[in-house]
């Protein structure tokens, strides 16, 4: 899965038309249409506030917002699409410029000014990361923690001090082998991580 990597607002001119595009990261439709309405509130005084999300798979919108049907919201909603983008919500500003671009020209300039912005923000790709728990002994901790910082298969997240010290390791979960693998060899014990909880983060991609 892939997003953009922030908030993003860039805007072009074309036959002296303004388009502003508006890019937004959302996680519901709520979100995307409360997006939709507060840009278009910023924006009242707008010829055309034109819209398209896409939150997943199951949940995908677009609107001309008095554009000829199909010129806008399909094409900014095709933008996305072709990115391979979810939880993203793009709404058009068009301020008219006295020029009429006809439908092929309106068709390219919502294309244009969504691609403009994606390529401003950047994308990320959504990779599932697990935290993986390692028991060490209180008096060992120390000693531990400074060779598990000198390695690349995961990363040191934290510790929890209690009886035992649990420290926790951030990787993929395909990796817990590998570092299992490693940390008995480092370690000169068998080594079992017992997971912990998984969570979603964004790379650059």
């Amino acid at each position: 899965m892939q997003t953009i990597q922030k908030d993003c607002r860039t805007e072009i001119v074309i036959e002296k038309s303004r388009f502003i595009c508006t890019l937004k990261k959302v996680s519901s439709e709520a979100e995307a249409q409360e997006f939709i309405k507060s840009t278009k509130k910023e924006f009242w005084d707008a010829t055309h506030n034109c819209s398209a999300y896409i939150i997943n798979d199951m949940q995908q919108r677009s609107s001309d917002d008095g554009e000829p049907s199909g010129t806008a919201g399909v094409p900014m909603l095709e933008v996305l699409r072709k990115k391979n983008l979810t939880g993203v919500a793009a709404v058009v500003t068009r301020y008219f410029g006295g020029i009429k671009l006809g439908a092929g020209g309106l068709v390219r300039a919502y294309t244009n000014s969504v691609v403009s912005a994606v390529e401003a923000t950047g994308l990320a790709r959504r990779v599932e990361m697990t935290v993986f728990s390692l028991s060490a002994p209180p008096g060992e901790a120390g000693r531990i923690m400074n060779k598990l910082y000198n390695q690349s298969i995961f990363t040191v997240s934290g510790a929890e001090y209690g009886e035992r010290v649990q420290i926790l390791l951030y990787m993929k979960r395909e990796q817990k082998a590998e570092a299992e693998e490693w940390l008995t060899a480092a370690l000169n014990r068998t080594v079992e991580l017992d997971e912990v909880s998984t969570e979603f983060v964004e790379v650059p991609v």
